[in-house]
C-alpha cells in the first residue's frame, strides 16, 4: 500500500475552497521555506502537488466527510512538479511513497493499519497484516521478532526469554538495478550489490540477557529511535553485532507487549534515501506495536482453545475402530465449522460376546464444550452397558436415566444396534434418531423401518427393539441428522437423497461387488454442497460379511466330570473336518482347561462353540457371573494353572459377563 499526500484543497460547486480541517492549510510564502520541518512551506514553483493530481490522490473518506465552506478569494498557488519531494525540492525516486505530512494522514493510516491487523484470527495472519500495513507506507522494511515459545494467558514463562525472527517484509530496493554504488545518509558513497536488503544479515534467534540493554528497552514498552543510547546497545543484541543499520533516525525499535508481558519486538526501517522518522512516527510505531501485540495474544489464546477443542473431540471419539469377526467398519466425523470444532455427535463399535458387535451413533444437542462433555459421559455409559450384554432397548432405557441425572435439559438422540454374524440378524433400538439406511448387495437401498422412540433425557418412555435380517454383503449406514438436514432441506428430503446416493454409488461397482467402505463414506459426504452443513456429522458404515454355518460348531455339555473329555473329542472332530489338524493338541489342552473351570462351579449346562474365520475362536459359556482372574500358582498348589496355560498358548483371550452368566473365550491363529 503506497501512501499519497492528502489534498489540502477542496472544491465546492467548482470553486476552490479552504480545507475543512480547523488547523487550516499550509501557509505558503514566496520568500521563505523551512527545510526539515514537519510541514514544509514552499516558494512559488515548489509548493504543493498540482491541483488535479492532489484531488485525485485524496481518499474517498475525505470527500465523503468534507464540510461545505465558502469559496476562497485567494487564488490557488502552483505546486512543485509531480514526483518532486516538497521538503527538499529534489526528484523523488520512482516507486518511493510520499511521506505523511499531517496528523490527519497519520490518523487515517493508523486506523487503516489497525483494522487490517485486527482482521486476523491466526498468528501468521496478524503478523502478515502488520507487515503489509506498514510496508511501504510507513517504513521500507520491517522485522518482527516473537517470543519462543509464546506464553498463553496467565502462564509464567520459564527459562530465559528467546526471540525468534517470525517474519520480514520490505519493498524492492531502488538500487537493485541502479548500479554498483549508493549514497548513505551522510552523503558517503558505498558499494552495493543488486541484492542489497534492509533485512539482510539479521539474526534469526536472540536470547535476551537478563539486565541487558535489550531487556531494558523491552521492559520500557515505549518505542525508541535507533540512534538513542538505549537502542544503540539493544539493536546489536537483537539483530546481531555485524548488522549495520541506516544512519540517523531511520530505524525504530518497538517492543510488543501483550496483556500481561512482552511477547516480542518489531523493527521499522527506512532506506538512507528516504526521509527519517520523526517524533510523531514514534507514536505511530507504538500504536502499531500495541495493536499487533494484543492481536497476537488473542490469536495465541484462540489457538490454544482450538487445540483443546480438537483434543477433546478426538479423545471423545474412538481412536481406531475394532475389527470384529464377520463385519467390516468405517467411520467419519466432520465438525460443524472451523469456529465450532466440538459437538455432541459420536459413534462407537463395541465387540460383544459370541462374535457380535454393538453399533452406536448418537447426537447430543448443541456444539459447545458442554455438549462434548455430555456426549463423553453418555458414550462411556453406553460402553459399560454394552459390556453387560443388555438388550438394545434396555441400554437406551439406562442411557435415558443417566441423561436425567446429568440435568433436566440434557437431550440426545441415539441409535443402538447389535449385529450377530452367526445368525445374520441385527437388533435395533431407536431413541429419536434418523433411521438407518441399508444398502443390499444387488444395489437396492432402503430406509429401515424402526420404531422412532423419544429422545434420551425425556424420561418415562419405553423403547422398542426390532430384529431384522442382515444378509451377507449388505451395508448398514448409521448417521446423525447433520448429514441429511440443513437450512436448504428438511430431514426426510435429505434421507431420500442419501438413499438415492447409496444406490447410485452401488451401481458403479456392479451387482456382485459392493462398493469399498472408505470410498462409500467419501461419496456420502460429497452429497453435501457449499453452505449445506449447519451441524456436525458422525457417520458409521458396517459391511456385513457374516459367518457361514459350515464355519460354526456348537455343543451343549452337562456340568459333570466327563464334560472335559467330551469337549476334547468334539473339538478334535471339528478341527479334522476343517483341515486344522495342526491345532488339535493346543485346542484340546485349552478347551479341557476352560471347560473344567466351567463345570466346577456351573449348575446349568455349559455351552461350547468353535468359530472358524481368519482365526480359530473358542467360546465356553456358563451360568456363573464371576469372571476368572489370572494368577500365579505356587509350587505347592494343585490347581490354578489353567488360565496361565491359556494366557501362554492363545493369541488372545478374555472373559465377558452376560445377563445369564459369563463367556470365556480364546483365539488361535489359523495356519
Amino acid at each position: 500500500m503506497t501512501e499519497y499526500p492528502t489534498s489540502h484543497e477542496g472544491r465546492h460547486h467548482g470553486t476552490a475552497a479552504r480545507p475543512a480541517d480547523p488547523r487550516g492549510a499550509l501557509r505558503h510564502t514566496p520568500e521563505t521555506s523551512t527545510p526539515g520541518s514537519g510541514e514544509a512551506a514552499s516558494a512559488p514553483g515548489s509548493g504543493g502537488l498540482p491541483e488535479q493530481p492532489r484531488r485525485a490522490a485524496g481518499s474517498a473518506a475525505d470527500a465523503e466527510h468534507a464540510q461545505p465552506v465558502a469559496p476562497s478569494p485567494e487564488p490557488v498557488r502552483p505546486g512543485p512538479p509531480e514526483g518532486e519531494d516538497r521538503r527538499t525540492g529534489q526528484p523523488r525516486p520512482t516507486g518511493q511513497p510520499a511521506p505523511m505530512r499531517r496528523d490527519g494522514d497519520r490518523l487515517r493510516f493508523v486506523g487503516a493499519a489497525t483494522r487490517r491487523i485486527a482482521r486476523g484470527l491466526d498468528l501468521d495472519e496478524i503478523v502478515m497484516g502488520l507487515c503489509r500495513a506498514t510496508v511501504p507506507t510507513f517504513s521500507d522494511a520491517i522485522l518482527v521478532y516473537l517470543r519462543e515459545p509464546l506464553p498463553v494467558g496467565d502462564e509464567r514463562p520459564t527459562g530465559p526469554m528467546v526471540l525468534r525472527l517470525r517474519r520480514t517484509d520490505r519493498i524492492p530496493d531502488a538500487t537493485d538495478t541502479a548500479g554498483d554504488t549508493d549514497t548513505d545518509g551522510a552523503g558517503l558513497t558505498v558499494p552495493v550489490t543488486p541484492q542489497l536488503e534492509l533485512t539482510a544479515g539479521c539474526a534469526d534467534l536472540c536470547e535476551v540477557r537478563q539486565g541487558g540493554a535489550l531487556a531494558e528497552v523491552l521492559r520500557g514498552v515505549r518505542p525508541v529511535f535507533a540512534d538513542s543510547p538505549a537502542a544503540l546497545a539493544a539493536l546489536p543484541e537483537l539483530l546481531g553485532s555485524d548488522r549495520v543499520l541506516p544512519s540517523g533516525r531511520r530505524a525504530i525499535l518497538a517492543p510488543l507487549r501483550g496483556r500481561r508481558r512482552v511477547i516480542g519486538a518489531a523493527v521499522f526501517l527506512r532506506r538512507p534515501d528516504r526521509m527519517a522518522f520523526d517524533a510523531d512516527d514514534l507514536l505511530v510505531a507504538g500504536q502499531l506495536a500495541t495493536h499487533s501485540a494484543l492481536g497476537i495474544d488473542k490469536a495465541v489464546l484462540y489457538g490454544r482453545e482450538a487445540y483443546i477443542a480438537d483434543e477433546l473431540q478426538r479423545t471423545m471419539l474412538p481412536e481406531t475402530l475394532p475389527r470384529p469377526t464377520g463385519v467390516r467398519l468405517a467411520s467419519r466425523y466432520l465438525p460443524a465449522a472451523e469456529t465450532a470444532r466440538v459437538g455432541g455427535d459420536w459413534y462407537d463399535a463395541i465387540p460383544l460376546p459370541g462374535s457380535r458387535v454393538a453399533l452406536v451413533v448418537g447426537d447430543v444437542m448443541g456444539h459447545s464444550m458442554t455438549s462434548a462433555a455430555i456426549m463423553g459421559q453418555l458414550r462411556t455409559t453406553a460402553q459399560t452397558l454394552a459390556g453387560l450384554d443388555l438388550p438394545p432397548q434396555e441400554v437406551l432405557h439406562h442411557l435415558d436415566e443417566q441423561a436425567q441425572r446429568l440435568g433436566s435439559d440434557r437431550m440426545a438422540t441415539c441409535m443402538y444396534a447389535v449385529y450377530d454374524p452367526v445368525a445374520h440378524r441385527i437388533t435395533i433400538a431407536n431413541a429419536g434418531h434418523p433411521p438407518p439406511v441399508l444398502l443390499h448387495l444387488g444395489g437396492r437401498s432402503e430406509v429401515l423401518r424402526v420404531p422412532p422412540g423419544a429422545p434420551i433425557g425425556v424420561g418415562g418412555v419405553d423403547f422398542e427393539a426390532v430384529e431384522l435380517d442382515a444378509p451377507a454383503g449388505a451395508t448398514l449406514l448409521l448417521y446423525t441428522d447433520g448429514l441429511v438436514e440443513s437450512r436448504l432441506r428438511d430431514v426426510w428430503t435429505g434421507i431420500e437423497q442419501l438413499r438415492e446416493r447409496l444406490a447410485a454409488t452401488a451401481q458403479l461397482t456392479g451387482p456382485d461387488h459392493p462398493p469399498p467402505l472408505e470410498a462409500l463414506c467419501d461419496e456420502v459426504l460429497d452429497m453435501l454442497g457449499p453452505g449445506d452443513r449447519d451441524d456436525d456429522i458422525a457417520l458409521l458404515a458396517a459391511r456385513f460379511d457374516g459367518i457361514a454355518p459350515s464355519d460354526v460348531a456348537y455343543w451343549t455339555l452337562e456340568p459333570e466330570d466327563a464334560a472335559p473329555g467330551r469337549a476334547r473329542r468334539l473339538a478334535r472332530s471339528a478341527l479334522d473336518r476343517w483341515g486344522l489338524e495342526e491345532l488339535t493338541d493346543s485346542v484340546e489342552l485349552l478347551v479341557s482347561e476352560v471347560v473344567t473351570n466351567a463345570v466346577r462351579y456351573a449348575t446349568r449346562p455349559v455351552t461350547l462353540r468353535l468359530l472358524r474365520t481368519d482365526v480359530l475362536r473358542c467360546e465356553v459359556g456358563d451360568d456363573v457371573p464371576q469372571l476368572p482372574r489370572l494368577r500365579q500358582a505356587r509350587a505347592t498348589d494343585e490347581g490354578g494353572r489353567g488360565l496361565y496355560l491359556v494366557n501362554r498358548l492363545a493369541r488372545r483371550w478374555g472373559a465377558t459377563r452376560l445377563s445369564t452368566g459369563k463367556v470365556v473365550w480364546f483365539e488361535l491363529p489359523v495356519p
